[in-house]
């Protein structure tokens, strides 16, 4: 197998026939004096000739030199427009953006959102996938998954969106019939609907500012992988649940549901935001971010977080 071109050699080459001179291309470049000149006689050595001719008064190009440097420069040139382009989608917000949600999250919060997202930044597209599958962001080339519950042990880079208020709630037949709790002990004998698409969600977690923390475990007829889908069984009677506010808060305005234990605030439903590994996210993913984060923070159903 053939060695791959010495790249760097080549555009040290192009700068130092540009300026002239090793000293000032070695200055431009940020580099030794001794590995520019390194840099052009390792290449010398590799193509046996020479590319230059060095006296201590000046300096020229052989024929060699002269049959090479177009495209020298050229490898020069492509490599700083290369950065030049990486660095400027940094800085600025355009681009394609592949973004992945849960369903439940994707359809009620980020769907209605992302319209308004899109009119603020014109140069920016989108490619929003919604599916409760685990995304594998390398793999596939996507630059954002927003996922909702406990902060997945990953290697990627994950931060904190923010996190939904929970309440439990149920509709009023379902009270009239059961009667309504008083303490979390109380839910053992309150049928429950359990969600399935979270690892522990059949225990609640409860945090009273006086009498500490407290987790019951819950349980009821009807099972569901995804929070608005509970919503018709809810209004039905078929069982009270613990899930985010923003999923009912229109059954909550118009009595179709009823808030309970609202003196033991429920662990919040942590947003997290998560992008593949690196130091630095492009500008566009940036500035979905922190669109995202305005609009959530201010929704009384939101909780800030720290990130």
């Amino acid at each position: 197998m053939p060695h791959m071109p010495d790249f760097e050699a080549w555009a040290i080459f192009a700068k130092v026939a540009e300026r002239g001179s090793f000293s000032e291309a070695a200055q431009e470049l940020g580099l030794a004096k001794t590995t520019v000149s390194k840099a052009v006689t390792r290449l010398e050595e590799r193509l046996q000739t020479t590319l230059l001719h060095r006296t201590t008064r000046s300096l020229s190009l052989t024929e060699s030199g002269r049959q090479s440097l177009d495209r020298a420069t050229r490898i020069l040139a492509d490599g700083a427009a290369v950065e030049a382009e990486i660095l400027e989608e940094a800085a600025i917000p355009r681009g394609l953006i592949r973004l992945a949600s849960t369903t439940a999250f994707g359809l009620g919060q980020l769907a209605p959102l992302l319209p308004e997202f899109i009119k603020l930044h014109p140069e920016i597209e989108i490619d929003f996938e919604i599916t409760d599958r685990r995304i594998d962001l390398v793999a596939e080339g996507v630059d954002l998954v927003l996922r909702v519950g406990p902060e997945p042990d990953s290697s990627l880079r994950i931060t904190k969106l923010f996190g939904f208020r929970v309440p439990v709630v149920g509709s009023p037949a379902y009270f009239e019939k059961y009667g309504r709790p008083e303490h979390p002990n109380d839910l053992v004998r309150f049928p429950a609907l359990v969600f399935t698409h979270m690892v522990g969600a059949e225990t609640w977690h409860f945090k009273h500012p006086t009498e500490g923390n407290l987790s019951v475990h819950v349980d009821g007829p009807f099972h569901v992988n995804n929070g608005m889908a509970a919503v018709p069984a809810l209004v039905a009677g078929l069982g009270l649940t613990a899930l985010p506010e923003a999923y009912v808060v229109e059954e909550l305005k118009d009595g179709r549901l009823e808030e309970v234990l609202s003196k033991w605030p429920i662990t919040p439903a942590v947003v997290h935001v998560i992008t593949p590994p690196g130091r630095a996210r492009p500008a566009r993913v940036r500035a979905l971010v922190e669109f995202l984060r305005g609009h959530f923070a201010a929704q009384p159903w939101a909780r800030g977080i720290e990130t």
